[in-house]
């Protein structure tokens, strides 16, 4: 008999988590295209056609693709200065560089972006998110609001006088809905909700607001293929743009596989995903989709909704396609401050304040890269931040190794390879040597990951590291939490000082307990296997 690689139960989970990431799609997709400065149809276009391209052939068995609010900043720019006709050409450009990028295997090189650098773009983004929807929140109607961050909030003091506070309230009870209906079930999203609940009640109150009707108009019911003029002593203007865009939805898409992942024990394969996302780039645009990549939020909805394979993520592009052929219409009454409110909670969780406040906690070389990209992000351009930034990185790392051999020139450090072989098998043992740093953290963490759970306790000794970043931190504590959950105890060894100041302030240390630290390494296999010991002792009892 012919092995079935999807059995029954799991294409039932994949085609009703694929219903249910499509319904949290809707809202999402019609945003982000409205706050980039696009028509919400686009956005709609690109779950659509984007997404099912993603799920079918990327590297991910989960990945769900679409418009993000990490693209919203600099669609938004590229509109604004090269108009629709230069977004589609960026966006196609984009999708070639990825391509490129995994036909030439620089999947794995893009894991190596710092922690602090990926944090400092994502709350600019955020923040950049937030401030334009203030213009839908407090009903404005010019269309002269300035693009500099500080410009615009001053003209938006200046127009408080002018708000409409019907706006205002559908924003605040759009926030409220979103928010507060989480506690009631998470199967539907909020968001949701409060579109079809505002967006009648508006109607039937005949209450006057801006929405996607009044704006854009009715949402068409159908695709249509169109080919860009392209200028080509003009395309020179386009790759730095088109770079952008390849750059951050590489990263966000390879982030996102990684975190799903970690959720069902599996292993994506990045380059694949780089080819797939190139793809999606290149295809969408020319049926008027705008630039699109893997969506944390809803491939995490996915996967806690039973999605296991790219089942779901096509099932979710048809749902959007059904919907946006039979019930686009009424999309036209969504007022724009109901999309405002839901754009806020989105900036809000994809602002990482909590990851913020930690690196600041940290060494002054992350802080740097931090707060550089996050000004840089907010007050000039997110294509000048991902540049300075990596720089920026490099040359801090670079000062910070000259000062390790510096201190060290008068120690004697000999390597001396271990036996490890009268140790029991149940313990496992591994050593970090050498800066644990964003360029080797992800190995590391991809290890310990993958191979720390084969033991009954696991080790890491950390004699020879002379410093560690935040990005070898954050790495570090999700692959020990990772082990924690499949009931692996984890025990730290020959921590220096310096290091050690880091974990704390990182919470590394308060995930293992101040009783799971040891000075060195004898203590800790005394430990080791005197809880294997027990451990026996109470399963033979």
């Amino acid at each position: 008999m012919q092995h079935r690689l999807i059995d029954r139960t799991t294409l039932t989970k994949d085609v009703l988590a694929g219903l249910v990431v499509g319904i949290v799609a809707l809202p999402l997709a019609i945003a982000f295209a409205v706050a980039s400065g696009v028509s919400p149809e686009k956005g709609l276009i690109t779950a659509v056609i984007a997404g099912f391209i993603i799920s079918l052939l990327g590297g991910s068995r989960v990945q769900i693709g679409g418009p993000t609010g990490a693209f919203v900043i600099i669609v938004f720019t590229i509109v604004e200065t090269h108009g629709l006709e230069g977004l589609i050409i960026s966006t196609i450009m984009a999708g070639l560089f990825l391509i490129a990028f995994g036909l030439l295997k620089l999947g794995t090189l893009l894991k190596f972006i710092p922690h602090p650098l990926v944090v400092g773009f994502t709350s600019g983004i955020a923040l950049v998110i937030f401030s334009i929807q203030v213009k839908d929140v407090l009903g404005i109607t010019s269309s002269e609001v300035p693009s500099g961050f500080l410009e615009k909030w001053t003209f938006y003091f200046h127009q408080i006088p002018n708000a409409n506070f019907s706006a205002l309230w559908i924003t605040l009870f759009t926030i409220f809905i979103t928010v507060g209906f989480r506690k009631i079930t998470t199967k539907i999203p909020g968001s949701f909700i409060a579109i079809v609940i505002i967006s009648a009640f508006i109607a039937f109150a005949d209450i006057e607001v801006a929405t996607i009707g009044s704006v854009f108009g009715e949402i068409p019911a159908k695709f249509h293929f169109e080919l860009p003029g392209i200028s080509w002593e003009k395309i020179y203007m386009y790759i730095g743009p088109a770079l952008t865009i390849a750059l951050l939805g590489g990263i966000e898409s390879l982030l996102s596989a990684v975190v799903s992942d970690g959720m069902i024990g599996s292993n994506h394969r990045s380059n694949t995903e780089l080819i797939s996302q190139g793809i999606a780039n290149v295809v969408t645009p020319f049926f008027g989709g705008i630039p699109a990549t893997g969506a944390i939020a809803r491939t995490a909805t996915n996967v806690k909704n039973g999605g296991r394979t790219p089942v779901a993520g096509i099932v979710h592009s048809i749902t959007l396609l059904l919907i946006m052929l039979f019930f686009g219409k009424y999309a036209a009454l969504i007022p724009l401050s109901c999309l405002a409110g839901i754009l806020m909670v989105v900036a809000y969780n994809m602002s990482e304040w909590k990851s913020f406040v930690s690196i600041l906690k940290g060494s002054v070389f992350d802080i740097i890269v931090l707060l550089a990209t996050f000004f840089l992000t907010v007050l000039v351009d997110l294509t000048v931040a991902i540049e300075v930034g990596i720089v920026l990185a490099s040359l801090l790392f670079m000062k910070r190794m000259a000062d390790v051999a510096k201190y060290s020139d008068n120690e004697v450090d000999v390597d001396v390879i271990e036996n490890y072989s009268h140790i029991p098998g149940e313990v496992g043992i591994f050593e970090i040597s050498g800066p644990f740093f964003f360029g080797s953290a992800k190995e590391y963490g991809e290890w310990l990951k993958s191979s720390g759970q084969k033991y009954e306790v696991l080790i890491i000794r950390m004699r020879h590291v002379p410093f560690v970043d935040s990005t070898g931190v954050h790495n570090l504590k999700e692959a020990i939490r990772n082990i924690q959950r499949g009931g692996t105890p984890v025990m730290l060894s020959g921590i220096k000082p310096n290091v050690g100041k880091e974990l704390v302030k990182g919470g590394v240390i308060d995930l293992i307990g101040k009783d799971g630290v040891y000075a060195n390494f004898s203590e800790a296999l005394e430990e080791a296997v005197w809880k294997i010991k027990i451990q026996k002792e109470l399963t033979n009892s």
